[in-house]
């Protein structure tokens, strides 16, 4: 790899738009992190028996790991396998 290539963490899709799984261990890391956060905050706020602040933590997790896949992610575009548009 050269000084100019970037590495990036998540690549993007093959068909669609959007990134595919991660490919390196930061990653996975960031995806673990979103899911332990949905998780325990559904366990935690369950209690509550109020939906509101549980979709607020999922909204506010869901817009920091999208933010997260824009910065260390490939550009994001319209794909068709080997087609472009």
């Amino acid at each position: 790899m050269t000084m100019t290539q970037k590495k990036y963490w998540f690549p993007a899709k093959r068909y669609g738009i959007g990134w595919g799984a991660p490919r390196t261990w930061q990653g996975w890391v960031v995806i673990i992190l979103h899911l332990s956060i949905i998780a325990a905050s559904s366990v935690t706020l369950a209690r509550t028996g109020n939906v509101a602040p549980f979709l607020g933590v999922v909204f506010v997790s869901t817009a920091a790991l999208v933010a997260v896949c824009w910065w260390k992610g490939e550009e994001i575009s319209w794909r068709w396998g080997d087609r472009q548009p």
